[in-house]
């Protein structure tokens, strides 16, 4: 989260493979023109009455007026998807926020703390693939921030990229070396208890560390966290999981699994979404806000970090492959992180809209949590934290829960 020196901008990240996907969708238009006119394209069912009514209306079209239109109508959306990443690539908008107060470090990671004195602690626990500061990514974006002003006192991890000895790390090195680790010296720095919270992968450690701490934990909050891997969208799980053996191979050398392969699969989840955000941000005002935050957000998606090969194996193999949490059998240091067993004041916010963390998938910890609490906003798995309507739906539900449940800290 330190200031970085202003460099040329890499995203949509993987570019390829948007650039690949937006030309088999436009040219398979293209090749599908003669079947569609002579009634030999297959349609799903539940489109077979509206392809009827189209061909129908076709019978009235000479076909090379029609292919004419259809040329013209795919090269005004390749030039507004090409004409959206340029001026992406181009916007003058640099993160500068200024970081809190560094309170520990350990390796590469670190533990930010947001203030006031004598608010009540939350450990906020992001993903270990994508940067920290999604939780506080810009002025009015910043969801720590605002809990800071409700008198919420967030610390928060940054894992920043794995260094030599993180390249070695599984998720029990995470969670019961290095997590554990940060929060003791959070303990020491407040004198807790702790609220934790975790954000998307970030909420499985903390559910593993606040069930090994509990003593310490004053509340755990759960934000659109998975649990049922293979619930929701099973053909992704599998293809996750499909990656487990050959990353293990291609990338042994190296010790981690590069950013870029890890943003081929957040583009496998939805592989058309650039091209509808892309071709939107070309109509927009640079600078209006709902340019700037669009801005934001895709330099904190492109600006991704490797995971390590250990941690990869766990996540692949065991959370996607095996489906370990929700068969009760994954285990940190030896022992079954079990959400049935965790009986501090629960909160899980599990976003309507998420596509990569379907609700079938994360709303099984509401359920196993003794007495949990949920909330579901009609926002996706980002727009959780950053978007417009996440200050009511989100940010302000949860600094009135986090001020019930979590005490003042005593130092």
């Amino acid at each position: 989260m330190t200031k970085r020196a202003k460099t040329k901008r890499q995203g949509p990240r993987p570019l390829p493979a948007h650039l690949l996907t937006a030309g088999t969708t436009w040219h398979s238009s293209r090749l599908a023109l003669p079947f569609l006119k002579s009634g030999l394209l297959p349609w799903k069912a539940d489109l077979e009455p509206r392809a009827e009514e189209l061909a129908r209306e076709l019978d009235a079209v000479e076909l090379l007026d029609f292919s004419a239109a259809v040329e013209t109508e795919l090269a005004q959306r390749a030039d507004r998807f090409a004409a959206g990443i340029q001026a992406y690539r181009r916007h003058p908008y640099r993160r500068d926020l200024a970081d809190p107060p560094e309170i520990w470090r350990d390796g590469t990671t670190r533990l930010l703390d947001y203030g006031p004195a004598g608010g009540r602690p939350v450990l906020f626990v992001p993903s270990l693939i994508n940067r920290a500061h999604v939780l506080d990514l810009a002025p009015g974006r910043s969801l720590l921030r605002h809990l800071a002003t409700q008198g919420i006192r967030p610390l928060l991890i940054d894992w920043d990229q794995p260094g030599e000895d993180e390249r070695g790390f599984d998720l029990t090195a995470y969670v019961a070396g290095r997590l554990e680790a940060a929060f003791e010296a959070a303990l020491d720095h407040v004198g807790g208890p702790l609220g934790v919270a975790g954000y998307c992968m970030g909420g499985l450690l903390a559910l593993a560390l606040a069930q090994r701490r509990r003593r310490d934990v004053a509340a755990l909050v759960l934000l659109a966290t998975p649990w049922d891997f293979q619930a929701g969208n099973g053909p992704y799980a599998r293809f996750v999981a499909s990656l487990a053996g050959p990353t293990a191979l291609a990338f042994d050398a190296l010790g981690w699994v590069p950013t870029d392969v890890l943003q081929t699969l957040f583009f496998m989840a939805d592989p058309h979404l650039a091209i509808r955000k892309f071709t939107r941000f070309a109509e927009l005002d640079p600078e209006s806000p709902e340019a700037l935050s669009f801005v934001a957000t895709e330099d904190w998606l492109n600006d991704g970090v490797p995971l390590s090969l250990p941690a990869a194996r766990d996540c692949f193999g065991g959370w996607y492959g095996e489906n370990l949490p929700a068969l009760g059998a994954w285990r940190i240091a030896g022992r079954p992180v079990r959400p049935e067993r965790f009986d501090r004041p629960t909160l899980v916010i599990a976003p309507a809209r998420d596509r990569l963390v379907p609700p079938a998938a994360s709303l099984p910890l509401a359920a196993l949590i003794p007495g949990a609490e949920l909330i579901e906003p009609d926002l996706g798995h980002i727009g959780l934290v950053v978007a417009g309507r996440a200050p009511e739906q989100v940010w302000a539900p949860l600094a009135r829960w986090l001020g019930q449940h979590v005490p003042a800290a005593r130092q």
